[in-house]
């Protein structure tokens, strides 16, 4: 084959899976409304069990899984280890989505009477809505697809890819119906990007102690500023008497410094500090910090209570270093 020749080749299996997801849009109907509303009435107490073999089942994962990543608790059930053992973690207020094209799968044969014996509703997504497995469905979502992306239209390709954005459907729909806030999503991802961003708070990264918090008094000497300073990152913040922060000195401070005037060291904290720093307090996002510090171009904040007192500080490098940006 030409480059050309694999190129087409490649753009038709994804015109044909395209092809297969209008066909699902377009027969998106109120068998996918009572899915939704099924789980719904079962969620409170009950799981999706999610089950299928073969590619059928490993999408079967997905689905369960970006459904538990969404707020619909939800574990996969192998149809064959089922059999032998596994069957103990279907509780009694659970829903069942049986995944399998044809319908008429061996394993299925056995599993999905049992489950229906023992009260669990069924909802069915198969591309054969008179198989067996759709008769002892309660709900019935039709996957037909015209033809798969396989030159034989044998081997699963457009219909797993339709299942799975089936599957994102339900899981997106049933999030939004739950009224799940960006804030629920990130807590469930709590150690990704995502959830760093949204649940990661100022005291969780902040330095505190007097080995890392840099403080002067206002009337500190130049030689005690710059000391503080390069042993503290490159920053330090300057106090009242009472102990609150009034202003900051940084290195990019001290070079503009030396560049006007002469002799710094007869200078005092006060007469060199930039006075109403930037700071921020504990209880905020961490992200936050992070966003003021590109605001304003600086790569630390000074972590302050209530009454301004320096308790801590955060520097945007482990910030980074946590991906939190």
């Amino acid at each position: 084959m030409s480059d050309e020749e694999i190129l087409e080749l490649g753009r038709n299996v994804i015109r044909s899976e395209i092809r297969g997801l209008r066909e699902l849009l377009n027969g998106l109907g109120q068998s996918f409304v009572d899915a939704v509303k099924l789980i719904l009435e079962h969620s409170p107490s009950g799981r999706v069990i999610v089950t299928g073999v073969g590619k059928s089942g490993i999408v079967g994962k997905k689905i369960a899984a970006t459904l538990t990543s969404m707020g619909t608790p939800a574990i996969f059930l192998h149809p064959t280890e089922s059999l032998h053992g596994d069957l103990g973690i279907v509780g009694k207020d659970d829903v069942v989505i049986a995944i399998s094209k044809s319908g008429e799968s061996d394993e299925f044969r056995a599993l999905i009477p049992l489950l229906k014996r023992w009260g669990l509703p069924i909802i069915a997504i198969t591309a054969s809505p008179g198989s067996q497995l759709a008769q002892l469905a309660d709900i019935v979502i039709d996957l037909s697809v015209t033809r798969e992306a396989c030159p034989y239209d044998i081997a699963p390709t457009t219909s797993t890819t339709a299942t799975m954005a089936l599957g994102d459907a339900l899981a997106i729909v049933l999030m939004n119906e739950k009224g799940l806030k960006v804030e629920d999503f990130a807590a469930l991802h709590p150690g990704g990007a995502i959830g760093k961003k949204f649940w990661l708070k100022v005291e969780d990264m902040m330095l505190t102690g007097e080995k890392y918090v840099p403080v002067v008094p206002e009337d500190a000497s130049m030689k005690e500023v710059i000391l503080e300073m390069t042993s503290k990152r490159g920053i330090t913040s300057v106090v009242d008497s009472e102990n609150r922060v009034v202003g900051v000195f940084t290195d990019g401070d001290l070079r503009r410094l030396l560049e006007r005037e002469k002799d710094i060291f007869s200078l005092k904290a006060r007469d060199v500090m930039t006075r109403n720093p930037k700071t921020i307090k504990k209880h905020e996002l961490a992200i936050k910090a992070a966003r003021k510090m590109e605001e304003f171009g600086i790569t630390a904040l000074i972590v302050v209570d209530e009454d301004k007192h320096p308790i801590g500080i955060i520097h945007l490098h482990d910030l980074m270093r946590a991906r939190v940006v």
